[in-house]
């Protein structure tokens, strides 16, 4: 056999067991006891047999193809979450069709009609950001849907996404157990959801603290410029600050620059923490990081959305994942 493709007859006949029987092992279909399932299963391994998975499929009355809709493939934290699903999805036989469009575009209502055509056993919707809501499109499909790093418009929609209360919280937490006081923080626009859920929980926590903020939070945009503008005004009118919590990375190395510029020393006398993990994510610089950070969970969120979905049913309304503290040079 070793030299000739091993067939589902062969299996049977090794098993000592019908050929309808090893087809129902193998696919998972009917009742049959377990030990018969685990002895075909066995025998099938042992001799190297492969199941079509087109057959399968057939067989299961499912095609083990996953939809992907994305807003934005290229964008740096859509391909994560992209490719741990996809790792997962993998893992478990499962294909994948990618269509990539741009939400409230043409392309978005093209995108559908084309996974509708396809026989799909479900669709993964993935956003680029937790910034604003987006359309939902569950009640568009007639198969099950669950949405990645987005916050849908439907608050019922199965959504696994990062929590942007929970990392303002733990920013905080993480340079008060550092015995800094005197924090402020520069983030972007003030009506950016994830920008505002930061705030208020970096701002619940300084509270239970019984302390405020050394300067009223400076709102602006997810840029390095940004950045840099905003610490020359804080440094400024409040010098003595001695923690910046920065809305992201990207804000982060702005404001780093200009308090070196001013001779301070950071950590010494001025710790930076950021959100976004944004060297490994960029660069994987795993055992070169620089700037302390919280990592949101964009891997996770992957893992989550890819095993959930191939769950029986989901469930309804927003789930959030843990983030992390990525300590590094600056906190």
């Amino acid at each position: 056999m070793a030299d000739s493709v091993i067939t589902l007859s062969d299996v049977a006949a090794a098993a000592g067991v019908s050929l309808s029987t090893a087809s129902k092992a193998l696919n998972g279909t009917d009742r049959i006891s377990e030990a018969t399932r685990e002895h075909v299963r066995v025998t099938a391994d042992r001799l190297g047999f492969r199941h079509n998975a087109l057959a399968r499929s057939f067989a299961r009355g499912r095609s083990q193809t996953i939809g992907v809709l994305t807003h934005r493939a290229s964008n740096p934290f859509t391909r994560v979450v992209l490719a741990t699903a996809a790792t997962e999805l993998g893992a478990k036989e499962q294909a994948i069709l990618l269509y990539d469009a741009r939400m409230g575009d043409r392309d978005v209502t093209e995108s559908i009609l084309q996974l509708r055509a396809r026989r799909i056993d479900g669709v993964i919707v993935i956003g680029t950001s937790t910034s604003f809501r987006t359309p939902s499109l569950t009640g568009r499909f007639d198969v099950p849907v669950i949405n990645a790093f987005t916050v849908s418009e439907d608050p019922q929609d199965t959504t696994i996404t990062a929590d942007d209360f929970a990392i303002g919280r733990l920013a905080i937490t993480h340079l008060l157990s550092s015995g800094r006081r005197r924090i402020a923080h520069i983030t972007a626009e003030p009506h950016d959801m994830a920008a505002q859920r930061r705030a208020e929980g970096a701002a619940e926590i300084l509270a239970d603290a019984g302390l405020e903020w050394a300067a009223p939070v400076r709102f602006g945009r997810w840029r390095e410029e940004w950045g840099e503008q905003a610490a020359a005004e804080l440094l400024a009118q409040v010098p003595d600050v001695d923690a910046i919590f920065c809305g992201s990375d990207a804000i982060g190395r702005g404001i780093e620059r200009v308090v070196r510029s001013t001779g301070r020393q950071v950590p010494g006398d001025i710790a930076l923490i950021g959100v976004d993990n944004w060297e490994s994510l960029m660069h994987d610089q795993r055992g070169t990081r620089h700037l302390t950070t919280i990592d949101v969970g964009l891997e996770e969120i992957g893992r989550r959305v890819a095993n959930q979905l191939l769950e029986a049913d989901l469930e309804p309304g927003t789930q959030y994942v843990e983030p992390h503290v990525v300590i590094a040079d600056t906190a």
